[in-house]
């Protein structure tokens, strides 16, 4: 149900097709500041994920050389990606930017981190004891990676990509747990 209302809807479709085209057939690589900074902005856009400063982001990937991390699909990247220093005092954690930047180049690998889907694994925990982890955990990337393969077997998903999971998952805690404003 969840992935078929995925697919019927325009607007992320379009989205996940140009992000795909962006990151894997125009640019693919991550050491031109144009090109990084070209992608941070759409990411930013898309999934309004609050880079204030998409000029620092870009920079800070430019500068730590990713491409060949990304090839062997390392997951510690992701948190070295997302711990970006905005001035000499300031040190931000875009932890969730840093899942989907990842996973646009290599969404098979690198499942995306939202903070419906962090309430849904913390439910399924709850309600099943599918695996051992804190809410903490899910902030350290290999953990989190763990937890939804755990998920993934707990409940016989393996035929289903991380990706479909995480769309399932994000969709799940929209309706379950949705945002009180």
């Amino acid at each position: 149900m969840y992935l078929e209302r995925w697919d019927s809807l325009e607007n992320y479709v379009l989205q996940e097709s140009s992000l795909r085209k962006l990151f894997a057939e125009t640019y693919p690589r991550n050491v031109d500041m144009d090109d990084v900074l070209i992608k941070v902005c759409s990411l930013n856009d898309f999934y309004s994920t609050n880079i204030f400063s998409p000029f620092n982001v870009a920079k800070h990937i430019v500068g730590l050389n990713i491409d060949q991390r990304l090839s062997n699909r390392d997951l510690t990247l992701v948190n070295d990606i997302a711990l970006v220093k905005i001035n000499s005092k300031k040190t931000i954690n875009f932890y969730s930017f840093a899942t989907k930047y990842c996973s646009h180049h290599f969404p098979k690998d690198y499942p995306i981190y939202d903070s419906f889907v962090e309430k849904m694994l913390i439910h399924f925990k709850k309600v099943d004891k599918f695996f051992k982890f804190k809410k903490d955990d899910l902030k350290h990337y290999p953990t989190y990676h763990a937890v939804l393969m755990e998920f993934s077997r707990f409940y016989g998903l393996e035929s289903f990509t991380l990706k479909q999971i995480g769309k399932y998952l994000w969709q799940a805690g929209k309706d379950y747990f949705p945002k009180q404003y």
